[in-house]
Formats: structure tokens, sequence, C-alpha cells
């Protein structure tokens, strides 16, 4: 292969908020080494840090040594974190104001890696805010070698463990709750580092928790299950594992830790918009309580109704967002939101950057349940009022001919429409709403749905779905 089809086949790894590819095919150790200097170059970091970790992937290493390469030939100064959760580094840009790196391909199978990159502050590195820039200037590299700076940079190393785990246990005082037994399921993911420092007692004392520790081992190739909890069949240990020790509940994290899923104490998944929900009743109580007259919440077009009813019940306003970390991210820095939610399970706080982190919301869980004595299904029950469909991907050639089909059928029915984020059809009488909404990457359309009544939603799940596929 040649260096120019080597840079064709890198950009395409470039996406529209992170870097992701196949080892060895997609993204190599050459490839990186020049997104390291086209990031200093783009960025304009010359002269400043560069935070650079990992995780347990085990390609990791060898791309942060390249990526510090490729920036300190640029004259910046790379800050070795060594193995980190995605959001370490986000506390790391944060509390240190540096850009950063973080080698991960999250929940993707073990040929993957890639990159999450954030600026000062942990603001998103995405492809509004200079990410197809580094792109295109790492091609450029890749094809015609990095340019000598005036001054080389200098590496240093840094553990941010410890201050992470101290900085998440300041924002949720977990020490007061009753005695909770709490299956952790890391997937052999970074979970298995940040929990013990988090949640056990490996850095800070002991919390009122007993942890039943899955997959602890760090180990990117994941031998037991795919680091991916959105798919059911991964959560099955889990489900297992909570039953089995008569735990309260059930955490499993992604693979870099940026996500979480709950289980309840029946081994039943806790729906991520009933979680935001849960999460967004504290953040506003605690926001009023400072004095904050009506604490904004973000959530995307994909959660359930649930969320916005209760934070205007609660004296807050719920702002609807497009799905996406750097959209939610965007629109939590401009409405200065106290907290965000995603149908993903990704949660974002303002009392950590704006940044999306799973240990933080499983920290608010185990709060919220262990200050009542409610078992866990009855209190997350408080929060699921509606029957939603999940995420259902139908693989089409046509997605816009597909969304107009289904279009045409609504015409004369009692609804409305509106497009922030594909196709979106509410009910006038708030019985049901439907979204389709086309991946960017994959020849998928994905449905979500919700309505009052399971009978309403499964209807029109079938009639959509039908539709859709019609042409399929």
């Amino acid at each position: 292969m040649t260096s120019l089809d080597l840079s064709v086949s890198f950009q395409e790894s470039f996406k529209a908020y992170d870097v992701r590819g196949i080892v060895g095919e997609t993204i190599t150790a050459a490839s990186v080494e020049a997104t390291g200097a086209a990031f200093v170059d783009v960025l304009g970091l010359a002269g400043q840090a560069v935070l650079v970790g990992g995780d347990m992937r085990p390609s990791s290493p060898e791309f942060a040594a390249a990526f510090a390469r490729g920036a300190a030939a640029r004259g910046a100064n790379p800050v070795m974190l060594g193995l980190i959760s995605t959001d370490e580094l986000y506390f790391a840009c944060g509390t240190l104001s540096a850009a950063g790196v973080v080698f991960t391909a999250s929940h993707n199978p073990a040929q993957y890696n890639g990159m999450k990159m954030a600026l000062p502050g942990a603001l998103p590195v995405s492809s509004d805010t200079g990410l197809f820039d580094i792109r295109d200037a790492a091609a450029r590299y890749l094809a015609e070698g990095i340019p000598a700076a005036g001054t080389t940079g200098s590496s240093s190393e840094r553990d941010v463990l410890a201050d992470y785990a101290g900085y998440l246990r300041s924002l949720v005082d977990l020490t007061g709750i009753r005695p909770l037994k709490v299956v952790v399921d890391a997937g052999n993911g970074m979970a298995g580092l940040t929990t013990p420092a988090v949640l056990g007692d490996a850095i800070l004392p002991a919390l009122p928790l007993e942890i039943e520790p899955l997959y602890f081992e760090l180990d990117g190739t994941f031998p037991n299950h795919p680091a991916n909890p959105l798919e059911p069949e991964n959560l099955a240990d889990l489900q297992a594992a909570v039953t089995a020790h008569g735990a309260d509940l059930g955490l499993a994290f992604d693979g870099d830790a940026d996500r979480c899923f709950v289980i309840d104490e029946t081994g039943a998944p806790v729906s991520p918009s009933a979680i935001t929900a849960l999460v967004a009743r504290r953040e506003i109580a605690r926001a009023k309580a400072a004095g904050e007259p009506e604490p904004v919440i973000i959530h995307n077009l994909i959660t359930s109704r649930a969320v916005p009813e209760l934070v205007t019940a609660d004296g807050g306003r719920a702002v609807r967002t497009r799905v996406g970390h750097s959209f939610i991210k965007t629109v939590m820095a401009a409405e200065q939101a106290v907290f965000g939610g995603e149908h993903s399970a990704h949660y974002y706080f303002r009392d950590f950057f704006n940044a999306d982190t799973g240990m933080l919301a499983a920290m608010h869980v185990l709060a919220a349940l262990g200050h009542q004595d409610k078992p866990l299904s009855e209190l997350a029950a408080e929060y699921s009022p509606y029957h939603a469909s999940g995420e259902i991907n139908s693989t089409v050639a046509d997605k816009d001919s597909a969304i107009e089909h289904v279009l045409d059928a609504c015409l004369g029915q009692d609804v409305t429409i509106d497009n922030l984020d594909g196709t979106t059809v509410t009910a006038t009488d708030g019985s049901f709403w439907f979204n389709l909404r086309p991946s960017n990457t994959e020849p998928f359309l994905r449905y979500n749905g919700e309505a009052r009544d399971r009978a309403t939603m499964e209807r029109i799940r079938d009639q959509v779905l039908a539709l859709v596929r019609q042409g399929a």
C-alpha cells in the first residue's frame, strides 16, 4: 500500500466526534504520529502541555507514544497520563487547562482503536471545532513527512487517578447512605481501574458499598463479552450476578467507562431516560438550594418525554437537542445547564466541565437509592411512566425515500412533525411519538418511539417499521 492510499484510508477513520479505525489498516502508528503533529499545529499548541493517555487495548501504548512523538516534533510538551478512562481525560483537561487525547475505541471490538480529543477545559474537538482540519493536516504530514519545529518539546509523566477519584467524591457524598451491595461489570475495560479508585478503597477510605467485581481485569481483547452495554446480550452476565448475589443494583460500563448502564435488584435494566430523570431531579434540587432560580437540564430528542415533564414540574427548564456529545456539550455551555442526559447512557455535568462521565452518574444513582428505603425497581418506576420501543435499526439503501414513505402515511393524521435530528412525528394528544434518524456512518435508519401504553407503542412501531422496510 502506498503512503497516499494509506492517507486516504486513514482519513476515513475521522468521524464527526472522534477518530475510530481498524488497527494496522485505517489507523497505524505512523498515521497517529502525523495526527499528533497536526493536533499541535491546527490547535496552536506549540510550547504548551498536551495530555496523552490510553485505554487497555493492546495498541494503545504504542499509539500514545506515537502521538506524543508527533506532538513533540511540532514543539508541544506531551504529558503522558498512562492508562486512563475517557472521563479521566476530560477531568485532566478541565483541571489542568490543557488539550489532550485518549486512545480508545469505546465499545467497539478489539481490532479497533481510535482517539477522543479535547481542548483545554474539556471542550470537545469535533468536525465543527477543528477535527477535520487535523485530519487533513495529518494526511498531508503522512504523505510528505512532519516538518521540523524550531524547538522540540519535552515529555513528562503524570498520574491523575487519585485526583480524579477525589474530585468525583467531592461532588456526590456517599458516606451517609445505607449499605448497598453493588455488582459492577467492567467488561474488561477501564472501569476495572476506576471503580476500585472511586467506589472502593484502593485510594480513598471505604464507602458503605460492597462491590462484587465482574471482569475487572484490564484486557482489550474482551475475552468475556464485548464492552458494549447498549446491546442486551452483553448485560446477561451482570443480570445473573445481581440476582445470584442478592445485590441492590448492578452497574455496567463500556470499554472506556464514559457510559454507565444500570440494572435493578430484579435483574431488569433501568432505562437511561429514567436515570436522566433521576439525576436531573437531584441536580435541580441542588442548584435551586444554591439560589439558581430555574436550573437548565439538557436532553436529546430520543429521551423519554418523562424527562422534560419532570424537569418542568420540579421548577427547571428543559432544553431539547440533537443526538451526539458535541451537540450536547455545546448546548450545555451555551445554556449554562447543570446536567444533560442521552438515551445512550451518556450523562453530562456542569460540575464536570460539561463533559460526560458514567462514574458520576452511577454515584448519583447510588446516592438516590441509598438515602431512601425503596428498592431500585420501585424508585425507577417513578421515572418511567411511558413505554419505549428502544432503538431499532433497519438496513435501508434509500433512507430519505423510506422516511418520505412514512410521512405520506401520516398525511391527514393529527400529528406534528419536526426535523431537529432526523424526523420526529408526535401525536398532538401526546399519546405517542416516534423518530426516524439516519445513521451518518452505516446504512441504517434508526427508529425510536414511545407511547402512553404498550399496545399503542407496539402498534405504531410495527406500522412504521413495515413502511420503512418495504423497499429495503
